[in-house]
């Protein structure tokens, strides 16, 4: 199957507990949030969409020619923003939509195509990337959120538990990784315009409140969600001075 056309579109608001202004840090002399979109641009997006409801953003986006909808700025999640910029810009229910996180500048291009890819091929309403745990701290971090898949690749759970429970190993032994059973979710998604706005529609589901994990929302909901692993290893965001630091290294480096 040859690549599908996709859009992405990138959510991004100022503000942040931990990195006030985050989009807006300078990372090898450019706003991060042009890093993210260059990342996009590489995938072959047939367009990029930074959607903010800060007007600084806006035109640090708009002063280098990236695409910009501005949003309300009551909304309470980046599927919210997305679905409002999926109406103001006109696309059609069947296009496919990759949502990719404004702090993820170093995001490889292969994954935005992969996870577009994999909706495509999957017949999934919404599909999303993982990659293998490999240090049992990670099993162990409730900010590492892990996906538990059936035999096709389609997930059955996310959680910020230690799932599965390896019940006899880490009774005797919780400093490994006992097998190739963890999979860390990448907060990466694909999904038909259509099915983003039905998905933002819908009221918060119980376990989406109890694990504050918004995809559980449409999997609880009945949504089949596809699960592929990452084509390349996908680097942790930006949420930190040290991480600002990391990935300047990491761009240097290329």
């Amino acid at each position: 199957m040859t690549q599908p056309e996709f859009v992405v579109a990138i959510p991004a608001r100022y503000g942040s507990t931990r990195l006030p202004g985050k989009p807006l840090r300078l990372i090898a002399g450019e706003p991060m949030i042009v890093h993210v979109a260059r990342r996009a641009q590489e995938a072959g997006a047939t367009a990029v969409v930074v959607a903010t409801d800060d007007a600084r953003i806006a035109a640090a986006v708009s002063a280098l020619g990236l695409g910009v909808c501005m949003t309300s700025d009551r909304h309470v999640s980046g599927t919210d923003r997305l679905a409002e910029t999926a109406e103001r810009m006109g696309w059609t229910d069947d296009c496919i939509v990759v949502n990719l996180q404004g702090d993820e500048p170093l995001a490889p291009p292969s994954a935005l195509r992969e996870v577009a890819m994999a909706l495509a091929q999957s017949g999934a309403q919404l599909t999303t990337l993982a990659q293998p745990i490999m240090h049992s701290d990670e099993i162990f971090d409730p900010n590492a959120v892990k996906v538990v898949c059936n035999a096709k690749g389609d997930a059955l759970y996310f959680s910020r538990a230690a799932l599965p429970w390896a019940r006899d190993d880490f009774a005797q032994n919780r400093l490994q990784v006992p097998g190739p059973h963890w999979w860390r979710h990448i907060g990466l998604y694909a999904y038909r315009a259509g099915d983003l706005k039905a998905f933002a529609a819908m009221p918060p589901g119980r376990l989406e409140q109890i694990e504050s994990l918004e995809q559980l929302r449409v999997l609880e909901a009945g949504w089949r969600i596809a699960v592929r692993l990452s084509p390349a290893p996908f680097p942790a965001g930006v949420d930190t001075e040290a991480d600002l630091l990391r990935v300047e290294a990491a761009l240097a480096a290329r």
